[in-house]
């Protein structure tokens, strides 16, 4: 791609016309966000947080989003060892900003409550937390998990960027990887423990105003290399990206920024996908090279005719050479990463 244009001025995220004011890529949330300034209707726009957290042979994510037409709460367990997981969503109907989703990362603080499911995220200068009660989650044994995140000072991974066909379309994200993860997560009786000095976790908090139909691509790992905090940020396939990729490597709480992506997922011979195949990435500056050995494949498929949603989120190893800005070589070996394939239609 071109050259992408890092974003450094604070400044609204949109303009009286309801159109981002200046797309791009930067390194910490210079843009503010505020739905008052959307232009579009309040059905169709998107608001989440999404936290991953990675330990040893598992992983826990935890979703709280408010799509517009619905609210969704989802929690997933992932079990590296046996190549097993397990998927919960509770829905509610035409939330339309009621969740109250902060305007920012740092205004973390949510909450969803059913009787079946209570989240709650809670944010201070510094840390994060999250805790979560699901009744019956697997097989009628009820989940419990209290975790802490660390949140250094650190860069992140921010982007903004509209769609050619709809400007008053826009994707405003930002991704905190590399946070250090105490805690645990207890199903049944059965407690698995992060262990700081080697867990770890991420936020993807995200806001915008799609258009109906969208596929994307997203990687993300968190992980120490040489006992310097390590992940990457992987991503494309919807909304304008001619101002900026999200793709970017973290090292030592500083972001190295990276062009196109592509992940080659392995066909057979009638041209389906095999996403428990390896698979190639590759950027086209020669920056990030890898071999992706998946393990477990966590599939969704829902069709209610207007509303589709196709989905694969792909867990296992990657080995390849991540180059920073400086020009050094950062060895993968096996380290774990997440990468999804999702179709929309809503």
């Amino acid at each position: 791609m071109g050259e992408q244009h890092e974003v450094t001025r604070r400044q609204p995220l949109l303009g009286a016309s309801g159109i981002i004011n200046e797309p791009g890529w930067a390194r910490h949330p210079v843009w503010e966000y505020d739905r008052k300034d959307i232009k579009m209707p309040a059905v169709r726009i998107k608001e989440w947080d999404y936290y991953m957290v990675v330990g040893d042979g598992f992983a826990m994510a935890f979703t709280i989003s408010d799509l517009g037409y619905l609210s969704m709460a989802s929690v997933s367990f992932i079990d590296l060892d046996h190549a097993a997981e397990t998927t919960r969503t509770e829905i509610g109907l035409m939330p339309m900003g009621r969740l109250r989703l902060g305007a920012s990362s740092s205004q973390g603080n949510a909450e969803w409550k059913n009787r079946k499911l209570h989240i709650r995220y809670t944010t201070t200068e510094g840390r994060r937390r999250i805790q979560c009660i699901y009744h019956g989650f697997e097989e009628g044994r009820d989940l419990k998990a209290d975790i802490l995140l660390k949140e250094p000072e650190q860069e992140t991974m921010c982007i903004a960027t509209p769609w050619r066909e709809q400007p008053k379309a826009f994707y405003y994200n930002e991704k905190i990887n590399c946070m250090p993860a105490k805690g645990y997560v207890e199903i049944g009786g059965k407690r698995r423990n992060f262990n700081e000095r080697s867990d770890m976790g991420m936020l993807d908090w995200g806001r915008g105003v799609w258009t109906y139909d969208n596929v994307w691509y997203w990687g993300t790992c968190s992980t120490y290399i040489n006992d310097v905090p390590f992940g990457f940020n992987l991503g494309y396939g919807f909304s304008d990206r001619s101002s900026a990729s999200e793709n970017m490597i973290f090292y030592g709480g500083r972001d190295h920024k990276l062009g196109e992506v592509e992940m080659r997922i392995p066909e057979d011979e009638r041209g389906e996908r095999m996403f428990l195949e390896p698979w190639i990435i590759t950027s086209d500056d020669a920056r990030f090279e890898a071999v992706f050995e998946p393990i477990l494949d966590r599939k969704a498929k829902l069709d209610f005719k207007a509303v589709v949603s196709d989905q694969h989120q792909i867990f296992g190893r990657l080995t390849g050479t991540a180059v920073l800005d400086d020009g050094r070589e950062i060895k993968m070996r096996g380290v774990t990463a997440a990468i999804e394939v999702i179709h929309n239609r809503y």
